[in-house]
Formats: C-alpha cells, structure tokens, sequence
C-alpha cells in the first residue's frame, strides 16, 4: 500500500542516497542493499512518510539509478527522485532545490537509518517547529573513548559525560538550512556542521536505538533481527 503524505504537513524530508557505501562491501549503491527483502532506501522512506507532519519527500538518488529509483518507490510513498552528487552534500543541496515552496521545516535523513521510527521525526519536527534553528537527535556515548596519535598510543581518555553520538533526520528552518548550503566553502558529511560552522546553535533532542546506521554488514544482520522483533512492521 502507498504511504499517503500530508498535504497540509510542513515538513520535507530530504534523502541523499546516491552513496555507494564501500564498507558494505562491493554491490550495488548502499542505499539499494537489500534488508529482509526490500532496499535499505524502500525501508527508509516509508517509515518517514508515515509520519503525521511529513508533507513532501525528496531522495537523491545515484545520477544512473534515477529512472530505476524513481519506480521502486513508487509504490511506497509519492517521492519526487533528482539526481545526487558526488559528495553528500551535493546531493542534500540538489533535493533541497526540489523542495516546493512553502514548506518551512526541512530534515535531511540517512536512508542507511532504514528503521528509523516516525515518531523520531516528529520529535525533530517538533523542536524545529516550537523555534529551533536546527535539531539533532542523538544519544548518549556509552564506550570508553581514547584520543591517540598517529602510531596509536593513547594520549588521553576523554570524558564521555558530555559526549552524544549523532544520528538522523536532523532538522532545519528551511532558511537556515539553505543559508548553511550556501556559505559552505569546505564539504562536510553532516548538515548540522554546516550550521554549526555558520554561527547557528544546534539544539538537541533524544534519539533512537532503532535508528541505527547500516554500515558494516553486521549492520545488516543487527536490522534483520530488529526487524524480526518487530514482525516487520514500522515501530
């Protein structure tokens, strides 16, 4: 069944995809990996789309891989399909284009986070709505950290209280979010860095356990079995 958007949401979703995710190992994109059956990309994109706010979603998808794309997820949700870079960044600035007019609330979602729940969404949503610049969700670091140098001895154990590892979507005002695109001289491989580097402040919100990023194929294995606790349905 296709996801139905919100005509009357104010959020876009913006999905770079066009990544080829060489830890993965070789294959097709990252984004087109097969999880339980379905790409990752087809996982991540209906679990956005069934969030209440979400009226528009945009995947940048691989410049080859557009056509091809564009109808895997046709079924899924009415996605809009443009062509990624070969940067991330590219790719988040070409689908921010793409976003119609009067939306104001722009997040920009890893599709590699395929079980991201859509109440993590409208969480980051929310804080963007209630007068955040800009909002990450993340979650507290529970490893040891050490700093080392280069021949990798240990020059310190930093302290992790004030440590939080970063997940997606992040969210923007759609202003801001282009501003930070705009005044972008070096590339960056996350949208909150961008802001962050043009002088916004980045508000925080909790994360999910279930918005995991699939990068190893361990990964894979660790989404299969969540999958497989949830019935394979959208937590």
């Amino acid at each position: 069944m296709t996801a139905q958007l919100n005509p009357r949401g104010d959020v876009a979703v913006l999905v770079p995809a066009a990544g080829a995710g060489v830890r993965l190992g070789a294959g097709a994109p990252k984004a087109l990996r097969p999880l339980a059956g379905a790409p990752l990309l087809v996982h991540a994109v209906r679990r956005v789309a069934l969030a209440p706010s979400v009226r528009c979603v945009v995947v940048a998808a691989p410049p080859a891989e557009v056509d091809a794309v564009r109808a895997l997820l046709a079924p899924v949700a009415p996605v809009t399909v443009v062509a990624g870079g070969a940067e991330r960044q590219q790719s988040v600035a070409a689908a921010l284009a793409a976003v119609p007019a009067g939306i104001p609330i722009v997040l920009v979602h890893d599709a590699a986070r395929a079980l991201t729940p859509p109440a993590l969404v409208e969480a980051v949503a929310a804080a963007v709505r209630g007068g955040a610049d800009a909002v990450i969700p993340v979650l507290p670091v529970i490893d040891t950290i050490k700093e080392v140098d280069a021949a990798g001895t240990v020059l310190g154990t930093v302290d992790r209280a004030a440590l939080r590892a970063v997940q997606t979507p992040q969210g923007f005002r759609r202003t801001v979010l282009a501003a930070a695109h705009a005044a972008a001289t070096d590339p960056l491989t996350d949208d909150a860095g961008l802001v962050e580097k043009a002088g916004g402040a980045v508000l925080c919100v909790p994360g999910s356990e279930l918005a995991l990023k699939i990068t190893r194929p361990l990964d894979l294995l660790i989404a299969e079995a969540l999958l497989a606790a949830e019935g394979g349905g959208v937590a």
